[in-house]
């Protein structure tokens, strides 16, 4: 059998099948001429036949396993792997630093008994103003300017949206916080941009003073700065809570001294709060004369920046990797 000991391939093997034991391969061709055979010799020749049938198929079989571990050795071969060589180290990612006091804001939150809250962030006019005690035409309208797609549908300023929709909803008590983005029509400078997160709280209930609004916050502050973080509140104006007010903490890095980071005046503003207006509990079909509650909004990117010293927000959405690599 030569032309078997000529064979390197599974492809040739087949052809060589094909050739002698194939529907039109030489001994088919020997077997289907078995009618022009006299009698006598037919059995013979049929004999022979299957004989040599048999013998090549045993040969091919023999011959397949041996193609077959040839093709596995070279595999192994190519493949081979040199596992003295230093594998490529896997890059791991982070947390953005805005996740990461994100989530500690909310563990915080939790932990004094708030849920989270979310809305939209494409809102409406009446939402995002007009049920903030904030009408059309309002002066106040102006620090908030924001991109509109239609006269009454716009991208969301702050999530307060979320605390009035919930209101309609929910009976008191209530005592959610808002986490997410916002957005408003911001030149991008070291300090501002037109999109940012905000963390927005409620609580209304029966008998909730001013009080619960410090003590609240007070708390905050000091798990987010330290037990020994001092806290000022000053009186302020936002149209929707009243009264208002503004939380600052002690300048951690000139302990009031005043310095670069507090721009010398020794206290560095947190956050904004107040009781809220009754005329927005009204809105939301809440009796101001039995409930009352406070209201808060913390900028997440000016938390962030205070508890890693970075003095330009431009940074957290430029995915420098240079800077993200740092937390």
């Amino acid at each position: 059998m030569d032309a078997l000991a000529c064979i390197t391939s599974k492809q040739q093997l087949e052809s060589f099948r094909v050739e002698f034991l194939g529907k039109k391969g030489r001994l088919t061709q020997v077997l289907r001429g078995m009618g022009s055979v006299s009698p006598e010799q037919r059995p013979i020749i049929g004999q022979l036949a299957n004989d040599i049938r048999l013998f090549i198929e045993e040969q091919m079989d023999t011959l397949l396993l041996q193609l077959e571990a040839n093709e596995l050795e070279v595999k192994l071969l190519q493949e081979k792997i040199d596992v003295t060589m230093p594998g490529k180290r896997q890059r791991i990612g982070k947390k953005h630093p805005l996740t990461t006091v994100l989530d500690e804001l909310v563990d915080i939150f939790i932990g004094m008994g708030f849920t989270i809250a979310e809305g939209p962030e494409v809102e409406l006019d009446y939402y995002n103003f007009e049920a903030l005690n904030l009408p059309k035409g309002h002066p106040a309208r102006d620090t908030q300017d924001t991109f509109y797609i239609s006269d009454n549908v716009l991208l969301r300023t702050q999530t307060s949206p979320v605390q009035i929709r919930v209101m309609e909803k929910k009976k008191p008590p209530i005592k959610i916080i808002a986490p997410g983005r916002v957005y408003r029509s911001d030149t991008v400078d070291a300090t501002h941009s037109p999109l940012f997160h905000q963390i927005e709280g409620l609580v209304v209930d029966k008998g909730i003073t001013m009080a619960d609004l410090k003590g609240t916050l007070e708390i905050l502050c000091k798990k987010l700065y330290g037990n020994d973080t001092k806290v000022r509140f000053r009186p302020h104006h936002f149209p929707f809570t009243e009264p208002s007010c503004e939380l600052d903490i002690l300048c951690p890095s000139c302990n009031g001294s005043g310095c670069r980071v507090c721009k010398s005046e020794g206290w560095i503003e947190i956050l904004g709060a107040g009781m809220v207006h009754p005329r927005v509990l009204e809105r939301c079909g809440i009796n101001p004369e039995i409930y009352s509650g406070f209201a808060f909004g913390i900028g997440l990117e000016r938390i962030t920046m205070r508890r890693y010293g970075i003095y330009d927000l431009r940074l957290f959405f430029e995915n420098d990797l240079r800077f993200l690599q740092q937390f």
